[in-house]
């Protein structure tokens, strides 16, 4: 019995639990070069995303124990979802600062993932639309060479802003739009609203953006503001996932002031919301978990108890960055479906 619970545990923090020391142990040697760069994705090729409505993919498919269903067909708004970091291993190419997006294995990361397990808490009410993109490597978030930062990220950008010019000139048609992403994707994500949504003609389309796993400022966009009830549309909500009682080493650098969104509540306050509140979340083997967890707005933190699982008591996870959107996966699956019904009675 007792090791039943522990092999519960083990699964458990394998998959919702980031590997700080795993990733921290890969250390880029090597600078920013332009010219040793993966090439450049070509969007109008089925293969450039890891999601399209029109293909069968991972962001197709329901949990398990969940009886629900997948309503891409039907859904009256599209979601652009970008994925977050996947790239966290010691390089196996040339190609260090930027993945390449034709690498077989990676992909297959992702989708087994991040697409399967955050893309999918949106296909309840949206076509699913995740590019491939040259993902900045994890240790561009670490580095303490500024310019190699940034020259990764903008290189990622660079694809995530010709994604989404081919998907509005070739599949958008007017349609309302979902903006979803998680960690890295939020990076993006941030920069693809204040290009393209913010104070311009297609901020008429938003919907809401799920800025998720990053910590974001209120005034981040001028026309874009945070949302604190789970019917309102135009805006973003925006949250980052900690064990009760923890802070991070870099709270002072932003998260402190951070928007934070209670997921279970769509409010900003710091009331209590409940693990009765919590429709579902998803874990090991993409399954359906009732109650995953209860949440609590803690300045600019959203701290958690431990999640509701069998032999929670052995789980010490202080970072549930990994498990922001699977631990409340149903609850957003419902917001969105709430914020486009609003959406649509305008």
């Amino acid at each position: 019995m007792r090791n039943t619970i522990f092999l519960s545990i083990f699964s458990f923090a394998s998959i919702f639990s980031i590997k700080i020391a795993a990733q921290n142990s890969v250390v880029l040697k090597t600078h920013f070069d332009l010219k040793i760069a993966p090439k450049v994705p070509d969007y109008t090729q089925n293969d450039a995303w890891a999601a399209l409505p029109t293909k069968s993919d991972a962001a197709d498919r329901t949990p398990q124990k969940s009886n629900l269903s997948d309503n891409q067909s039907d859904a009256k708004a599209d979601v652009f979802f970008l994925h977050p970091t996947t790239f966290t291993y010691e390089p196996k190419n040339q190609y260090e600062w930027n993945a390449d997006v034709n690498d077989a294995a990676l992909n297959e990361k992702t989708d087994n993932s991040t697409i399967l397990n955050q893309a999918t808490a949106f296909n309840g009410s949206g076509k699913i639309y995740a590019p491939r993109y040259r993902q900045a490597h994890y240790y561009s978030f670490l580095t303490p060479n500024a310019a190699d930062k940034k020259q990764a990220l903008d290189l990622a950008y660079s694809d995530i802003k010709a994604a989404f010019e081919y998907y509005l000139n070739n599949w958008n048609q007017g349609r309302p739009i979902i903006i979803a992403s998680h960690s890295q994707g939020t990076v993006h994500a941030k920069r693809l609203l204040k290009e393209f949504f913010d104070g311009k003609p297609l901020q008429k389309q938003l919907v809401e953006a799920y800025l998720i796993g990053i910590a974001t400022q209120p005034d981040t966009f001028e026309n874009i503001k945070p949302s604190n009830a789970a019917d309102q549309i135009g805006g973003f909500v925006s949250w980052n996932t900690y064990a009760r009682g923890f802070t991070p080493e870099y709270y002072v650098n932003g998260l402190s002031t951070a928007v934070c969104t209670n997921p279970l509540t769509w409010k900003g306050d710091e009331e209590f919301a409940p693990k009765e509140l919590n429709k579902g979340g998803v874990g090991l083997k993409y399954t359906f978990v009732k109650q995953a967890a209860d949440a609590q707005v803690h300045q600019g933190m959203l701290w958690i108890n431990k999640p509701y699982v069998r032999g929670r008591f052995f789980l010490n996870t202080k970072v549930w960055h990994v498990a922001d959107i699977n631990l409340f996966w149903m609850n957003i699956r419902e917001n969105v479906a709430l914020r486009l019904e609003t959406y649509l009675k305008q």
